[in-house]
């Protein structure tokens, strides 16, 4: 953080922000503040994890497009949140899981996200196996105990989340065309 005068400036910072920040309603403080601190930061990342599933995920696709243009509009730098699937059974056993389907929830994240011209993409998250949300390289058969952990599904490599963001990487980079179908590995 620096001061600029009497006002506060943050550089070359990230903030997280609520899904609904731009319109400042639901997960947001109505406050036209919240637009002041935001055009501060130089780059902003919504938190998505638990707002949508497969079924739903279309229904936020205006809500995105108009986030990244509300952003260059306001040259602050948009990193949408994508995530494989989450599930919170670890900690709350009785609750629901939201699939991964194999990687396709995340590429359809990532794809979508990419072509509707985000620069960058925060991707939840490396380690959280609490949350279910890991991309690292993962266990298909896993301890069961007083809590059960959400395997990664059969059929996919122990490191598929890890190589589909590399995937995704490569089309941000423009090094591979962009392409709505999951990728195979060969």
């Amino acid at each position: 953080r620096g001061l600029v005068g009497s006002e506060m400036c943050i550089r070359d910072s990230m903030l997280g922000v609520p899904t609904y920040w731009r319109e400042r309603r639901n997960d947001a403080i109505p406050d036209a503040k919240l637009h002041d601190l935001i055009k501060m930061a130089d780059v902003i990342m919504p938190w998505f994890v638990g707002r949508y599933g497969k079924s739903d995920y279309s229904n936020f696709h205006n809500l995105i497009q108009q986030d990244i243009a509300w952003c260059k509009e306001n040259n602050v730098a948009y990193a949408p949140l994508c995530f494989p699937g989450s599930s919170d059974r670890n900690m709350h056993p009785n609750n629901s899981i939201n699939p991964r389907y194999g990687g396709q929830f995340l590429w359809d994240q990532m794809y979508f996200c990419i072509k509707s011209g985000a620069q960058m993409l925060y991707i939840a998250m490396f380690d959280e196996i609490d949350e279910g949300t890991a991309i690292f390289k993962c266990a298909k058969k896993v301890p069961v105990g007083a809590s059960t952990f959400v395997p990664i599904e059969e059929g996919i490599g122990s490191d598929h989340y890890l190589w589909l963001v590399g995937q995704a990487g490569k089309m941000l980079r423009k090094e591979k065309p962009l392409e709505m179908k999951q990728p195979e590995r060969k």
